[in-house]
């Protein structure tokens, strides 16, 4: 454990930015599972929703310095790519 002041702030600032960090994280992870929830189902309608949700909740989530912008980009370019194939396929 810190003995110096401003160390022992800096260790209760980085636990919450931590935990905020794991929040938004999780909250990634479930809604990008439901959109491949959505996707297996072949209900596009819902489909294109969640990928609506999930590249708003993924653009937030850089803008706060949670997620690297080029790895929310990539990661949005992914499900879309997925979205019009498995559309296109059916």
């Amino acid at each position: 454990m810190a003995n110096i002041k401003s160390a022992k702030k800096r260790i209760k600032v980085i636990d919450k930015k931590t935990a905020r960090n794991r929040r938004v994280k999780d909250h990634l992870k479930s809604v990008l599972k439901n959109f491949d929830n959505a996707l297996e189902e072949k209900n596009f309608e819902l489909a294109a929703e969640k990928l609506t949700l999930a590249e708003k909740k993924l653009m937030q989530a850089a803008a706060k310095g949670t997620i690297n912008k080029k790895a929310a980009s990539r990661k949005i370019s992914r499900l879309a790519k997925r979205f019009n194939a498995a559309k296109a396929a059916n």
